[in-house]
């Protein structure tokens, strides 16, 4: 509400007067700067109660209310008094379109997502997957088992396990190939001891 006011204040000129040569074009602005700084803040807790407390409800409505104001701002009453009794009929019949359209819209349902919660993880599953490589790496050749930890234990490229190992790039890929057959080889004859 305050960014509105500040907005409303800047936006429009501080043109008071209605008859001492201010131009057409800047009196309705004037008059709705007006109706904004008498009005809002009475129209905001109003609304507030309507809302039941919701700020941001009752912020929306206000900005709701403000805006038919200024689409009928050459009929608006020319007193005060009848001004804000115009702008809280508005108001309250606006707040009360709001409640029949949230009635009339299914609940909001907020899905959670399950994988942030720790305690809904389950990492057996990873254990014995990673117990099952470890029993299983022994059975492979020092080559085939030293390329597979340089890939996937360290995290390397290619080029920069060939580097690690002092071989061409090409053995590094035939070798995790023919490492990858000989682990799943490995892990097969596991599962059956």
């Amino acid at each position: 509400m305050f960014e509105l006011a500040s907005n409303v204040g800047t936006a429009f000129a501080d043109d008071d007067s209605g008859a001492d040569g201010a131009s057409d074009t800047m009196r309705p602005q004037a008059r709705m700067r007006r109706v904004y700084v008498g009005n809002a803040e009475p129209l905001r807790r109003f609304l507030l109660r309507l809302c039941w407390g919701d700020q941001q409800l009752a912020e929306d409505l206000l900005q709701e209310t403000m805006l038919q104001a200024w689409r009928h701002i050459d009929r608006l009453p020319n007193n005060r008094e009848s001004i804000r009794r115009w702008l809280f009929i508005v108001a309250r019949r606006i707040a009360i379109d709001a409640a029949r359209a949230r009635q009339a819209r299914p609940a909001e349902i907020i899905v959670t997502d399950l994988a942030w919660y720790a305690g809904t993880i389950d990492v057996t599953e990873d254990v014995v997957t990673a117990q099952t490589v470890r029993s299983a790496l022994p059975k492979l050749t020092a080559a085939h088992r030293s390329v597979l930890i340089q890939l996937y234990f360290f995290g390397r490229s290619t080029d920069e396990a060939a580097a690690m190992l002092g071989i061409p790039e090409g053995t590094v890929k035939s070798r995790a190939h023919y490492a990858l057959q000989a682990l799943r080889a490995a892990i097969g004859r596991t599962d059956g001891d």
